[in-house]
């Protein structure tokens, strides 16, 4: 599908509250081999969320160590967790201890996970995953841990004002940029 026309069909979904506000943009450089060119979302007419080929990185965050030391990042720990670091100590560990050590292990996991979904964003994901989002539910794409089906869905006027209210929970586990786009849609 050409650009114009998903862009099209993407501004068409947008709840009608941020009509005016968002837009989606892309540029393609036809002469250039080392240029695949980018997508932007733009809000406000600021580049939010920029996505250029794969070699140019997104980088909200720069490393494991830090997303594991940023005191806002909330990570339920479950008693399933603190059994499992339990049960792979030698001897025993104070109980204060295990919860330390659980949040550790939780807080590589998800760091991995978020270092990975942000080296994925790209114009040409940005189309393939455009493309899933308009041919999937759109609970499948809140679902998703993909950042951009997130922000995809949160956009779209098929998500209503009692169900974005219902998301506050899930969306403070998820990346940055998907809980801009939460609290964005929530205030329009």
């Amino acid at each position: 599908m050409s650009w114009s026309k998903l862009q099209q069909q993407l501004e068409g979904f947008l709840a009608p509250a941020l009509q005016p506000r968002v837009e989606y943009r892309g540029t393609s450089y036809r002469y250039l081999l080392d240029k695949s060119g980018t997508c932007h979302i733009v809000v406000d007419k600021k580049n939010i969320l920029n996505m250029s080929d794969p070699a140019n990185d997104i980088r909200w965050y720069r490393s494991e160590q830090e997303i594991k030391s940023d005191p806002e990042l909330y990570l339920p720990i479950s008693p399933e967790d603190i059994e499992a670091v339990r049960k792979s100590a030698k001897g025993p560990i104070p109980e204060d201890r295990l919860k330390v050590m659980a949040r550790g292990r939780k807080a590589s996991e998800y760091a991995k996970a978020m270092m990975a979904a942000q080296a994925a964003l790209s114009k040409s994901n940005f189309a393939k995953d455009a493309n899933r989002f308009l041919t999937t539910p759109i609970e499948t794409s809140l679902d998703s841990p993909d950042i951009l089906l997130n922000v995809l869905a949160l956009l779209d006027r098929r998500v209503g004002k009692k169900r974005i209210m219902n998301l506050s929970d899930s969306i403070r586990l998820k990346h940055p940029i998907v809980q801009y786009f939460y609290e964005l849609r929530r205030d329009a």
